[in-house]
């Protein structure tokens, strides 16, 4: 047993330089957490662990390098996302501008100083000056649904 502590080191850093290796040669943060779980278990391993401390540590340290730094990692990855229109209009209200009828395939809604060619939800007429919430995004139609109780006269 103590022949096989003895080499865990080097196993710790082929595990390491292998979960390295896969990062490279991969476009997105895939294995990197695992090279941070295998330099704590070969810092323990140089220590003398046993070999249980070494994969708790592993295991426990690669799971909160994910958790932890994921989030903050893809951020500085691709700094560079721009909200959609999309982004912005969903959820948002909406003006009726011509009467929404999916069956004649007709409707439009003026939005964020734009008018978008619109269908309804549930399939339903929406009249001309109606108020509706913006649910979804499908191309460059946007698909809305009646604000409850809300009509422009």
């Amino acid at each position: 047993m103590e022949m096989i502590l003895a080499h865990m080191v080097w196993v710790w850093v082929a595990v390491m330089a292998l979960a390295a290796f896969i990062e490279a040669a991969t476009p997105m943060l895939v294995s990197i957490w695992f090279s941070v779980g295998a330099l704590a278990a070969m810092l323990a391993a140089y220590f003398g662990a046993s070999l249980t401390v070494q994969l708790l540590l592993f295991v426990f340290v690669s799971i909160a390098a994910l958790v932890g730094l994921r989030p903050l990692a893809r951020r500085f990855i691709d700094p560079h996302i721009v909200p959609t229109n999309a982004d912005r209009l969903l959820g948002g209200e909406a003006q009726v501008t011509e009467t929404i009828d999916n069956d004649r395939a007709a409707g439009a809604v003026y939005i964020d100083g734009k008018t978008w060619t619109a269908r309804s939800e549930d399939g339903g007429v929406i009249p001309a000056g109606e108020q509706v919430e913006v649910v979804r995004m499908e191309g460059v139609k946007l698909f809305v649904r009646p604000r409850a109780g809300v009509t422009v006269g």
